[in-house]
């Protein structure tokens, strides 16, 4: 193992560093936009007439989601050409 690890070099440990974390971004932006979505379509089911309220509130927090994704990215690909 320890030999595997030293043939990749640096170069490569930041490769493989950026796709996990490339990967574990997009995976948690999604599972929060998800969240948010259920939740809405909850509110929006239990009081119809708060649905525009409950919708404005959900793309602004699914907005600042994306943001924090957008900034995990960055950071990963900063990593990978670094």
């Amino acid at each position: 193992m320890e030999e595997a690890l030293s043939s990749i070099g640096n170069i490569g440990m930041a490769y493989w560093a950026a796709g996990i974390g490339a990967g574990f971004v997009t995976f948690g932006a999604g599972l929060g936009i998800g969240k948010i979505a259920a939740a809405a379509m909850e509110g929006t089911a239990r009081q119809p007439e708060a649905g525009g309220q409950i919708q404005t509130s959900m793309l602004i927090a699914a907005a600042l989601i994306e943001g924090i994704a957008m900034f995990g990215q960055v950071i990963n690909v900063l990593l990978a050409i670094k």
